[in-house]
């Protein structure tokens, strides 16, 4: 029995998944199927796309998950899961494979969940850093004491923090944060404050979107990254992911619920990052990639 982790946005790389079209068979269906509700040649951006094509929010997050389910589902024979999770995008990932939602609702979620998120970034500017080094209470008074918006966004492990919001209060608490005696504190290459309260706008299109789509009671449980809990119920499921986009991903405390559930085993699908969090987390648990 195994937790399945699946990866968010900035786990891309150019040729994603060429390697499996190439070959394995039976993973060509997934990414035809994938072109085809999306109505454009997503595998051939993934495939032969630059870095720079693969930045695009509109591609980056369905190419990701692409990737990681179609990795998922060539192994899915050979794994018993106990549970999944997803850090932010990476989460809807994790409701496909638990069969919460369906391939193509999830993709099609993912995809106006892409476009709303870079509407609402074109419309306000703002940015998020990596504060490196620091408790999590002195980045939390950090941002409580900026007079714009910034907010703890991603709770990645214990002593990293990315924070989120207007570009003018991401360069003041970063320069608090060095103050403080962060490790490193530095502005990351993103376009937007995602899960801050500037996302409002994008969260309000997908809830529309989620309140149309069927969700299926899981197969086993989603650790979610508003809660921190692994949860079952379809209703607080979606709920929960509604609230996502605008609050942060408590993904070191997910972490912490599932060690403590005595959750020992890990599997990520499609990239190195999230099991590197939890190997900070407890260098015990038995961690794999696939």
């Amino acid at each position: 029995m195994a937790i399945l982790l699946f990866p968010g946005q900035g786990s891309q790389y150019a040729g994603m998944g060429k390697d499996l079209y190439e070959s394995e068979p039976d993973s060509k269906t997934w990414f035809d199927k994938a072109d085809e509700i999306l109505g454009f040649k997503l595998s051939e951006i993934m495939f032969e796309g630059s870095d720079e094509d693969l930045k695009q929010t509109s591609v980056t997050q369905p190419a990701v998950l692409v990737n990681s389910l179609v990795r998922y589902k060539l192994n899915q024979a050979n794994i018993e899961a106990s549970g999944v999770a997803g850090h932010s995008l990476g989460e809807i990932t994790a409701l496909i494979a638990n069969e919460t939602l369906s391939y193509e609702d999830g993709l099609k979620l993912v995809s106006i969940r892409a476009n709303a998120m870079q509407r609402a970034c074109d419309a306000t500017e703002g940015t998020m850093a990596a504060i490196l080094g620091l408790e999590d209470q002195i980045v939390e008074e950090i941002c409580n004491n900026c007079t714009d918006i910034v907010v703890a966004a991603n709770y990645n492990c214990p002593g990293q923090i990315v924070i989120s919001g207007s570009t003018k209060g991401i360069a003041a608490a970063v320069e608090a944060a060095n103050e403080k005696g962060a490790r490193r504190a530095l502005v990351l290459p993103v376009n937007g404050a995602f899960h801050s309260p500037l996302m409002e706008p994008a969260k309000l299109d997908l809830e529309k979107a989620i309140n149309t789509t069927t969700f299926n009671a899981p197969k086993v449980p989603v650790y979610q990254n508003v809660s921190a809990q692994a949860e079952s119920d379809p209703e607080v499921i979606k709920k929960n992911l509604i609230a996502q986009l605008t609050s942060s991903v408590r993904w070191t405390q997910s972490m912490q619920n599932m060690i403590a559930a005595g959750e020992k085993d890990y599997i990520e699908f499609g990239a190195k990052v999230l099991s590197g969090f939890m190997k900070r987390a407890d260098r015990s648990l038995n961690l794999m990639q696939k």
